[in-house]
């Protein structure tokens, strides 16, 4: 059994990252599961690291304990969204506890702009480079809503065998990494 650690960098219960993931979800072979983040953490400090939230523990075991990590991420401002940063900070926190460290990572992301998130993307790839992952370089997926979602909610067939591609990959990378 193979399984990701998902990272969705928005509270919105109506993010299009959010629904972006759940259709990738739907394309997994059998033998491989997400398993979704909760991400709505309080603001990452260095005064937490003496007592870390159960939230931010649970965030750090699921990471550690996956077989690699995804991270859907919106863009805010040509850079991740603060959810996302956040998250990034716990799981790396305390100082030598980096839940990151050598995990296989794969980057994605939807937006409304026509840039998608290839900015965002490039700043959340710079932040895993730091942390010390192995961040999957082939395909990206910095995705436009308004080309990958049909009139049902659904991936339009195009936007589909571009998931699967995708997923395709990130199993690769997370098989390689892993050994």
């Amino acid at each position: 059994m193979t399984n990701i650690a998902v990272i969705v960098g928005s509270l919105s219960h109506t993010s299009i990252n959010r629904h972006y993931a759940q259709e990738l979800e739907k394309l997994l072979p059998e033998g491989v599961s997400f398993q979704f983040i909760d991400v709505d953490l309080p603001l990452y400090h260095q005064e937490y690291d003496e007592d870390y939230p159960q939230k931010a523990k649970d965030l750090k075991s699921t990471i550690e304990n996956a077989d690699g990590v995804l991270i859907i991420t919106p863009e805010h401002n040509r850079g991740v969204s603060a959810v996302t940063k956040n998250a990034l900070d716990w799981a790396s926190r305390p100082w030598g506890t980096n839940s990151f460290d050598n995990k296989p990572a794969i980057t994605a992301g939807v937006s409304i702009g026509h840039l998608g998130t290839a900015p965002a993307q490039q700043n959340l790839r710079s932040i895993l480079a730091y942390l010390n992952a192995h961040v999957m370089g082939q395909p990206e997926q910095y995705l436009t809503d308004k080309i990958i979602f049909g009139e049902d909610g659904g991936l339009t067939d195009d936007a589909k065998s571009h998931a699967q591609e995708f997923i395709n990959a990130m199993l690769a990378h997370i098989k390689k990494i892993n050994g």
